[in-house]
């Protein structure tokens, strides 16, 4: 994990584990994913189209074995899903936003299910334009949702209703390698679902994306 990411995720978490301090953790991770997303920014304004649906380390074990596309889909489909349906119990953005239609995706699962070719296939009939504005949609609204939350707040739990209501929505595919996700965030509290997709998801796949960008802009040196 990047080592500057590392402590500021650290200090963060330090900060909303005490009541006096819990409004400038809250403070500190609005901040530390507007960073974050600036890297999001980066790629999508500086690189091509082509470039989205790329895997240069295919079949590699860890998360940089996917593509940009797939990376940012899978990131905010999942922020939209836990922030939406389980914290603040509205619609979320992909459908309230009408990004299901405008970003041209055949699925509106996390896309945890999808491997290999699949994941390649997936990316390229994505409107990477508009997967970014839904990323952005997503990472203001969860910001706006943090800013609501209290302290007592992050000890809300999650039981066998929110389970059945994820499991309705379709928005998780019964594929095996999607399904555990159901049972792992309504496992967690808020200040579990906080550190986990809110700031440490992000770490690991934008990480990932950064790989990615680099072993792409590398081949495309070594072929000129």
């Amino acid at each position: 994990m990047d080592k500057g990411w590392s402590e500021k995720n650290k200090e963060m978490q330090t900060l909303l584990s005490k009541e006096a301090t819990f409004k400038e953790g809250i403070e500190k991770l609005i901040a530390f994913r507007k960073e974050m997303f600036e890297q999001i920014c980066q790629i999508v304004m500086n690189y091509p189209v082509e470039a989205f649906d790329k895997m240069p380390f295919a079949g590699a074990n860890g998360y940089h074995s996917k593509t940009l596309a797939y990376s940012i889909w899978h990131i905010f489909r999942i922020e939209d899903i836990v922030a939406h349906e389980m914290i603040a119990e509205d619609q979320q953005i992909l459908f309230a936003d009408g990004f299901s239609e405008s970003i041209h995706s055949p699925i509106i699962t996390t896309g945890n299910e999808l491997s290999g070719e699949e994941i390649a296939e997936f990316s390229r009939k994505l409107d990477i334009r508009q997967l970014f504005l839904y990323a952005k949609k997503v990472m203001e609204s969860t910001d706006r949702i943090l800013l609501g939350l209290t302290y007592s707040d992050l000890k809300r739990k999650f039981g066998k209703e929110m389970a059945s209501k994820l499991e309705s929505t379709g928005c998780i595919s019964e594929d095996e390698k999607a399904f555990w996700l159901i049972d792992y965030w309504c496992g967690k509290d808020v200040r579990g679902l906080i550190k986990m997709p809110f700031s440490r998801h992000w770490i690991m796949h934008i990480e990932a994306m950064r790989r990615i960008k680099d072993k792409l802009e590398k081949d495309f040196k070594e072929k000129r």
